[in-house]
Parts: C-alpha cells; structure tokens; sequence
C-alpha cells in the first residue's frame, strides 16, 4: 500500500549528560526567564536546551551543507 505519508522518523527521545559551565547554566536561567516573560509560561532549562539545539543546527548553512556531504559519501560506501 502506498501512502502519501512517509512513515514517520524515530523520535524516542535520548538522554544525554553534558556539563556545562557556571556561566552557561547563568545564561541558560537567564534565558528560561526571558522566555516566561515574553510566553506567560515557564520552561525548564531541559525542555528549552534541545529546542535551542535544533534551531542553532537548522540555522547554521555551512553545517547544514557540509553533513549533506557527509550524508552522501556515506551512502557512496
């Protein structure tokens, strides 16, 4: 059966222990609390961090083009 869906990618999330710095976990507080000023709502730092990820990775071009590049000659093995 073909559908006009594609089936949907695995989004079982993945914990991942990072450590990070005084200042960055200042600034990343800082930034949770902006956040609720302008939404209404707070958002613990874990929630907003992957979103922050994900927004500086699509945001950044040359990432972008270069694991296009990568992708491929992975695929050329």
């Amino acid at each position: 059966m073909s559908l006009k869906l594609a089936q949907l990618p695995d989004r079982a999330p993945v914990k991942l222990t990072i450590q990070l710095t005084p200042d960055q976990i200042s600034a990343l507080a800082d930034y949770a609390d902006i956040y609720e000023a302008t939404y209404g709502k707070r958002e613990s730092i874990e929630l907003l961090a992957p979103e922050m990820i994900d927004t500086f990775l699509n945001g950044d071009a040359g990432f972008k083009r270069a694991r296009k590049e990568l992708q491929q000659r992975k695929k050329e093995k």
